[in-house]
């Protein structure tokens, strides 16, 4: 699978594999740039592109992660998150921008095409989460709308939840420290990233290359 759409999990997380989206190029975000984050050669998570519902149920949705292959085509949704389109339709628009720390406390508005051309660029390594600030999670559902309509959530869900989306972009070397919350799905658009997103269990995120990224939280 390309980098570009590979999904890393661990302990508790279904990701979603995309199809083909090596082929689409890296739709302006430049992976694998200056500032780009070595990746471990060895992924040790259980890939599966045959999985039924009550297999998921029954052997990873609650005990430990699987990279899903296939399950879904957002081939779509990627070609509208490409840079120049998702400036051409959105660069107005204010977005919340949120410190890395571990509960994001400090929130900064801005146009999202300022945040893309001044602030989207590779961290420094020492930097620390409240001196980070990045586009995720605080999305505004109506104005995003037209995007997220495209978006084909991963089909298995879990008994008594709903799902809640979690749109961000964010440049190479950023992140999230140490935090916990739900289970849940994440889909890398763009751009490599490392998950550590157990149910209730303490993890961190890095985005190794400038990431475009969506999270379906199951709540």
């Amino acid at each position: 699978m390309a980098p570009a759409s590979r999904l890393l999990a661990l302990w508790a997380l279904a990701a979603v594999a995309l199809p083909g989206s090596g082929a689409e190029g890296d739709g302006g975000w430049r992976p694998g740039g200056p500032g780009a984050v070595a990746e471990e050669e060895r992924c040790t998570v259980e890939r599966r592109a045959d999985l039924t519902y009550a297999e998921f149920v029954q052997q990873y949705a609650f005990v430990r992660p699987v990279i899903l292959q296939g399950l879904t085509d957002n081939s779509r949704f990627r070609a509208l998150c490409s840079r120049d389109r998702l400036l051409a339709s959105f660069g107005d628009r204010v977005v919340r921008l949120s410190t890395a720390n571990t509960y994001s406390y400090h929130k900064v508005d801005l146009p999202f095409q300022e945040y893309v051309e001044q602030l989207l660029h590779p961290q420094d390594p020492t930097s620390l989460g409240n001196d980070t600030l990045y586009f995720f999670g605080d999305n505004n559902f109506t104005e995003w709308a037209s995007l997220f309509r495209h978006y084909s959530p991963p089909p298995f869900g879990l008994l008594g939840t709903a799902p809640a989306y979690s749109f961000g972009i964010a440049g190479a070397g950023s992140g999230v420290p140490f935090h916990w919350h739900g289970p849940g799905y994440s889909e890398v658009i763009y751009g490599r990233k490392v998950l550590y997103f157990p149910d209730r269990w303490w993890h961190a995120t890095l985005n190794l290359d400038t990431s475009v990224f969506i999270s379906t939280f199951l709540g």
